[in-house]
Formats: structure tokens, C-alpha cells, sequence
């Protein structure tokens, strides 16, 4: 509160309460692709049931699920997983679930030839993810993963191990998985790929985890009442209100903090949903990401000296699901004995407390959300608080926050390059541009 004044913030949360009624009237930009804001509560438990089933049949004997999708249709799966998974899970013996790898996010080489190495030897399933089926990404990885599996097991079996997640009616993966005969399910028309997590694009992979999906939802739905709350109250409203006081104030980055090493793909995950989101008209807040306390030792001199053009946003949580204490040692060699006894997580609660006093102290605007522990439930709740955020702080920017035209602009580049019918004079352009 010492970088924006009472009457600022008092501006901008009024500012985020209208943007708050813009969002649940359906009255902004974009409001075709609203679907997410009541999905929490609209999935019943008949649907969570046909998901966990899907899950179990098409895990049952495997020990590999390929999920090939690209930004949201993997970033929200793997966040969640990640998450909530064992550090070492790949190494564990004896798996109760099998290991979800993903593909289609990148165009490696080496990645796909690898990952066809390990699928050679391990038995495996595939959930593909796309709403047209053309999108180039994933579209690549299913055709290596599809032929690997036809050969591997013969075509008539392997349409078991493959469940595609894509539009209702239309679309290339659609109309194929229907002559195929894949199980599919539908992505819901309103709601759009940065949103998608709570529907059967994060819920399937995350069943097919082992973790309980019922629990992610009802954390969501809590906080999807909570956050429609038209009050100061509001947790949604009031980080939309303060990261939009501070970008009006000059700081254009926000660093999002987190002190546990499940929580880097979360911090990817937000990065997509605010850049894909707020990043139009040459205006919007940069997002970027940090792990402490392993980045105090890269990018921690730049946060406490560098450039003042930011603000931090630390993710907070309570309590470790694990007990460890540092050990007593009568040589005392490292200088440590000052803390034997004391949990690791405490030592880690105070590394965070002390970042977060020195970056205040060298000019560091600190926002900090908290959540009690990392589990599915809180994990929900969280998805659900930024998404609601989100859509509020775009419509506070002015910009539609569930488009994303900018991302095409690559894709017709590469398209042209690669030789695509229908893209010469796109080509032709280029080469122009270049002489």
C-alpha cells in the first residue's frame, strides 16, 4: 500500500466492481465465450462419474497416457498433475496409475522420437485435444502417436486406447474420431482454450492422474460464488483492482511468485491465461514467472536492483503435506545447528517472508494470495479465482479477453514457408519484405 494511494485503488476497485457486472451480464467483448463462468456448477456428478469411468477404461492394463494438446488444451492438465502428483512419480514402482506424458505443446524432433522410444517399450493410450483437429502442434504428434499405435497393436485396437476431446459437432478430429470410432468428448462451444481446464480437456487427464476431479470442482464452484460476489469482499475484484492500479502507476510486468516446485506449470499456466488474455492494442500487464527460492540464485539481484517496472504476485501455501526437520550434527561444519529441528517448510515460510520484505524495502510492489494446502480442492479454487480475475482485469484494460487474434500471425508465416496451398501470396510478401 506504500506504491498506490488509498484514493487510486478506491478508483480501480470500482472500476473492477463494473467490469465484475460487464463480465456476469454478458454485456462486453467476447461474451460468446462465457461459458466458464457458471461451468463449475453446471457439471453434475453423472458427468464427473462418466469421466472417472472413461479414465479407468482407458487406463486399464496401461502404463503410459499420451496427452497431446498445446496451450490450454495442455497447460491446465499438466498444472493440476503437476501439482498434485509425487515429485519422483516416474521413478516410483508399483504405480497405481499410470504416468501422463505430454506431446503436441512443441514441435521437437527429438521430443517425438524419444517419446516413441519409451512408447515402444511401455504399453500406452493417447486423449488427443483440439477443437478443429487442424490446429498444427497437436495435429503433427496424433498422426506419429495414431500410426505408432495402429502398428503396435493393429487398428481395431487401437481405437480403445484413443479418446479424442474436441467440438461437438464440427471439425477434422470430430469427423474422425466418428468414423474411427474413438470415445469422445465434447468441448464445450463457450467456452474458449485458456478456460477450458474444468472441462473434459483438464478433467480427463487429471481422472486418468488419479486424482479426484469431483474435489477440483467443488473448489471452483466455492470460489466461482465467492468471486461473484458484488463487493469489496471479493477477492477477484480486489488483485484485478490493485494489478490494474499498479500498471496505471508504470509497472507493466508481474512476476508470479511460488515457493513449492509443484507449482511451476501452474505459474505456466497463468502466464498463458493473462498473456493470451490482456496482451491486445499495444496494451496490457507482461506475466512472467519465477520459482523460489532456486530463482533468488538467478533472478533474484535483477528483482531486488534491477529496472522498477514491476510488481510480484507470491502464491502462498500453508501447510506441506509432508513432515521433514533438518537434522542435528555435532561437527556443525555448514553452521546449520541453529535450525536443527526446526521443519523444512518453516525455513522455506521464512525465506518467503524475508524476499518479501527486502523486495518491498528495494521498491518492489507485493501482492500475496494464499491458500491453505496444495490439494485438489484448493487447487480448484484457485484455477477458478484467476480465470475470474482475469476476465475482469481485461474488460478494466478495455481489450476483449477471450480472443486471441495475435496467435495467427506465426502461423501464416509458417504455413507460407512450409509450402501450404493457398498461402503464396503471403509468401510472396515475405520474400518481398526480405529484399
Amino acid at each position: 500500500m506504500s506504491f498506490i494511494s488509498a484514493a487510486e485503488l478506491e478508483a480501480q476497485q470500482e472500476k473492477a466492481l463494473k467490469a465484475l457486472d460487464t463480465l456476469d451480464s454478458k454485456s462486453g467483448k467476447g461474451n460468446d465465450f462465457l461459458g466458464w463462468i457458471h461451468l463449475p456448477d453446471a457439471i453434475t456428478p453423472m458427468e464427473i462419474l462418466a469421466l472417472q469411468t472413461a479414465a479407468k477404461k482407458l487406463t486399464d492394463g496401461v502404463e503410459i497416457v499420451v496427452v497431446i494438446g498445446i496451450g490450454g488444451s495442455y497447460l491446465g492438465a499438466k498444472s493440476v498433475i503437476e501439482a498434485l502428483s509425487h515429485s519422483f512419480a516416474a521413478l516410483l514402482p508399483n504405480r497405481r496409475h499410470p504416468l501422463v506424458l505430454f506431446a503436441g505443446q512443441n514441435i521437437g524432433e527429438d521430443y517425438l522420437c524419444e517419446l516413441l522410444e519409451v512408447l515402444n517399450a511401455k504399453s500406452s493410450a493417447c486423449i488427443v485435444i483440439s477443437k478443429s483437429g487442424t490446429t498444427t502442434e497437436p495435429a503433427i504428434a496424433f498422426r506419429i502417436i495414431k500410426k505408432h499405435m495402429e502398428e503396435k497393436y493393429g487398428k481395431a485396437a487401437a481405437k480403445n486406447r484413443i479418446a479424442a476431446i474436441t467440438d461437438q459437432s464440427h471439425g477434422a478430429l470430430r469427423t474422425l474420431a466418428a468414423q474411427e470410432g474413438y470415445s469422445t468428448f465434447a468441448i464445450p462451444g463457450d467456452v474458449g482454450g485458456r478456460f477450458s481446464v474444468l472441462t473434459p480437456v483438464g478433467l480427463l487427464p487429471v481422472a486418468v492422474a488419479g486424482f479426484d476431479i469431483a474435489a477440483l470442482v467443488g473448489g471452483a464452484a466455492d470460489m466461482a460464488k465467492i468471486t461473484a460476489e458484488k463487493s469489496l469482499n471479493n477477492p477477484a475484484v480486489n488483485y484485478a483492482a490493485i494489478r490494474n492500479a499498479l500498471y496505471n502507476k508504470g509497472k507493466k510486468i508481474e512476476i508470479l511468485v511460488n515457493y513449492h516446485p509443484k507449482m511451476h506449470y501452474f505459474t505456466e499456466w497463468w502466464k498463458q491465461l493473462y498473456g493470451e488474455s490482456e496482451g491486445k492494442e499495444h496494451k496490457g500487464i507482461f506475466p512472467a514467472g519465477v520459482d523460489f527460492t532456486s530463482d533468488l540464485h538467478s533472478m533474484g539481484q535483477y528483482l531486488q536492483e534491477g529496472e522498477r517496472g514491476l510488481f510480484e504476485t507470491v502464491l502462498s501455501i500453508g501447510n506441506e503435506n509432508s513432515h521433514l526437520e533438518i537434522p542435528f550434527d555435532e561437527q556443525d561444519l555448514d553452521q546449520l545447528n541453529f535450525i536443527a529441528g526446526k521443519r523444512i517448510s518453516e525455513c522455506n515460510k521464512m525465506a518467503e517472508l524475508g524476499t518479501l520484505l527486502a523486495h518491498v524495502d528495494g521498491g518492489v510492489p507485493v501482492i500475496r494470495i494464499g491458500i491453505p494446502q496444495l490439494d485438489a480442492y484448493a487447487i480448484g479454487g484457485l484455477l477458478y479465482f484467476f480465470e475470474k480475475a482475469c476476465g475482469v482485469s481485461g474488460y478494466m484494460l478495455g481489450v476483449n479477453p477471450f480472443d486471441q487474434p495475435g496467435v495467427e500471425a506465426y502461423k501464416k508465416n509458417m504455413f507460407a514457408l512450409l509450402g501450404k496451398p493457398g498461402y503464396e501470396e503471403v509468401l510472396s510478401r515475405q520474400c518481398g519484405q526480405s529484399m
